[in-house]
């Protein structure tokens, strides 16, 4: 994955978090929409996240935010330096979905003091139904994945 790839891809990832959440503060506020039909997959809705995964911090989350901050700095400067290294495709396409999810999680935070998160499942159990989820978290974890496989 070439320079040029590796930003656009952060970038669309944070463009359409954005775009999601935007929906989700507006349209899915006030109307839930199901994916899936006739069976239900996925719910589109709107969900408000003060503290980090699962809610943690909640109480403080001004430590989550400059937390959040400081580890998209420094993901950042691996981004920039291995963005000019012949071949690691892996690690530089995880790195760039990983990227895109932490800009889109931290400038949430920065901007609207909470992350909002807008995909819920509808199938598992009932503690994971439970769970709201945005497509910067999956970008993370995927890109997460990728890094590991690509090291």
């Amino acid at each position: 994955m070439g320079t040029g790839e590796s930003i656009f891809l952060t970038a669309a990832v944070f463009l359409a978090d954005q775009s999601g959440k935007a929906a989700s503060r507006t349209r899915w506020r006030r109307k839930n929409r199901r994916i899936g039909r006739p069976l239900a997959f996925a719910t589109l809705c709107y969900s408000r996240n003060e503290g980090a995964f699962l809610n943690l911090g909640e109480r403080k989350p001004r430590l989550i935010c400059g937390i959040s901050a400081a580890l998209t700095i420094l993901l950042t400067a691996v981004f920039v330096l291995t963005l000019g290294k012949a071949g690691k495709g892996l690690l530089k396409t995880g790195l760039s979905l990983l990227l895109g999810g932490a800009f889109s999680n931290t400038y949430d935070r920065l901007k609207h003091k909470m992350v909002t998160d807008y995909i819920r499942f509808d199938f598992g159990p009932s503690k994971f139904r439970r769970i709201v989820f945005n497509l910067g978290d999956f970008a993370i974890v995927l890109g997460a994945l990728l890094i590991v496989l690509g090291s």
